[in-house]
């Protein structure tokens, strides 16, 4: 039987209010010592010789007897005000986070005689230069994430062509538009005219350059494939009503018409980004040229019905908002019914939420059809509303030392961490630079574990009555979440098997490539 937890006591207090009473403002010569204090400690890191982490598990017992907290690299910090926390990467930079000791000294306790609230996170990498972060932003853009590891060698070459292509076929866009208005009365020597064609070709080039701009948003294609097709979609209709909108301001004709083509680039990228693995799933063998084929020709032949139909209605001369109305309507809702009824193999963030819980809640993990069903179409992948949040930053986790230290020793034998704020109502779950794709599937299936307890405390507290004077808010900030993460880890060891084992029952693929994690990795 584990030992009973010790409660981490989040509310303010009498002795916190007096302890706080005593903090300082920060000083120029507190950050120029902070500074040097970080070089200093990263030089002595550096020169010694195959550190070794200080961890509780390998801790002689006298040491774990009296007191010597976890995580601390105490030879480096005796005769320091600071003490080394944890060290993270993000993209390549190293940043330390250190706190401050309460007495000038070594302490022991739960604190590790760190005072409170004063993680501080220092970057010991120099700072890139302007060209390294311009070359940086034009990647972003057009090579995928993970280039060049993560396409094939002929991806180069390939792409170069394409280009080289594309701006041949951009000059000859020119022409093409000039002519062809000419062609329907539009004469280019009139000086009028010809500011018509230009504003027809900005238009287009409008267009290009919000495709271009949507494209960096990359992997979310994968992944949350559904609820972008849905918002290209909303985009494409949002488009054409702003073109139905030029005949009423003609002289802004320009700027709405650039607006519309924008939006409907945009919804074009989305499709077009999304073509390929909606017929991926429905394709069984190698096949998918084929599926692909057929499915566009099913949409080119709807399109052609379509086309006839408005041109007979607008022979009758109906009122133009009552149709579009009544047009985008039905394409909304056509839409909407075409991503629902689409059935996929994979576990992304949303369905995988869907799948834990109904595993914790039912003990079995939902079908294929179930799964998808249930996966929330409506949310936005950019949004940072996700009550558990995979691939953490430390400072978002933890802002105080004690839960870190606290929390460590529970996550000695694993690849990852999770912690709980309370003030956000988040579950946080940092990954260690060790952790594999199996490693990210479980600290995520560990984040939700721990997300439902706390849920269910909380909610039992407050519908019970025990803190009826209380926000739910201020429940949540009093919580044990100790006792709870160590319920949740016992949960984990034995319950994250059976999970895996009953999802690939139902068919359900798992990629941590899928989960979109987070790139900041703690280093051991």
């Amino acid at each position: 039987m584990a030992p009973p937890p010790v409660k981490l006591n989040l509310s303010s207090t009498s002795s916190s209010s007096a302890a706080a009473n005593q903090n300082i403002s920060t000083t120029s010569l507190d950050a120029r010592l902070l500074v040097r204090e970080t070089m200093r400690i990263s030089a002595n890191l550096a020169s010694s010789p195959s550190p070794t982490p200080i961890h509780s598990a390998v801790l002689p017992l006298e040491c774990r007897s009296s007191g010597v907290s976890p995580g601390l690299v105490q030879s480096e910090f005796v005769e320091s005000n600071l003490r080394l926390i944890c060290s993270e990467d993000i993209d390549g930079r190293r940043w330390n986070y250190l706190a401050e000791n309460a007495t000038g000294g070594s302490g022991g306790g739960r604190n590790g005689g760190l005072r409170k609230n004063s993680i501080r996170a220092i970057c010991i990498d120099k700072p890139q230069a302007p060209t390294e972060e311009l070359m940086a932003f034009i990647r972003s853009y057009v090579v995928p994430e993970g280039f060049p590891d993560s396409v094939t060698a002929s991806y180069v070459p390939y792409m170069s062509w394409r280009a080289l292509k594309h701006f041949f076929g951009g000059a000859i866009s020119v022409f093409t538009t000039q002519t062809l208005l000419s062609s329907v009365g539009v004469s280019t020597s009139n000086s009028a005219s010809g500011a018509v064609a230009i504003n027809w070709i900005l238009k287009d080039g409008a267009g290009r350059v919000g495709k271009m701009l949507f494209a960096r948003q990359g992997k979310k294609f994968d992944y949350d494939l559904k609820q972008l097709r849905f918002a290209g979609d909303i985009l494409m209709d949002l488009g054409a009503g702003v073109e139905l909108a030029t005949a009423a301001m003609p002289h802004l004709f320009l700027p709405l018409a650039c607006a519309a083509n924008v939006a409907k680039n945009v919804a074009a990228v989305t499709s077009t980004s999304t073509r390929t693995p909606i017929y991926k799933a429905f394709a069984k063998g190698e096949n998918i040229g084929d599926v692909t084929a057929k499915g566009e020709s099913v949409g080119n032949i709807a399109d052609l019905l379509g086309t006839g139909m408005s041109i007979m209605i607008s022979r009758r001369n109906p009122s133009l908002i009552s149709t579009f109305a009544f047009l985008s309507c039905g394409y909304v809702l056509s839409s909407y019914q075409e991503i629902r009824s689409l059935v996929l193999h994979t576990l992304n963030r949303a369905r995988f939420t869907v799948a834990v819980e109904s595993f914790l809640k039912t003990g079995r993990v939902p079908s294929l059809e179930e799964g998808n069903m249930k996966e929330t179409i409506f949310r936005l992948p950019w949004l940072k509303d996700k009550p558990v949040v995979l691939g953490s930053r430390f400072k978002d986790a933890f802002h105080d030392p004690a839960p870190y230290l606290a929390l460590e020793p529970f996550f000695q034998k694993e690849r990852y961490m999770v912690a709980y704020n309370p003030k956000k109502r988040k579950v946080y779950v940092l990954l260690k630079d060790q952790a594999k794709s199996d490693d990210i599937i479980k600290a995520a299936f560990h984040g939700h574990v721990l997300l439902d307890f706390i849920d269910s405390a909380v909610k039992s507290q407050y519908f019970q009555g025990r803190e009826a004077n209380d926000q739910f808010d201020s429940i949540a900030t009093s919580i044990d979440i100790e006792a709870h993460v160590a319920e949740s880890c016992k949960v984990v060891s034995t319950a994250y098997g059976l999970f895996k084992s009953k999802a690939a029952e139902q068919g359900w693929v798992m990629s941590d490539s899928l989960l979109n994690p987070g790139r900041a990795r703690i280093l051991s």
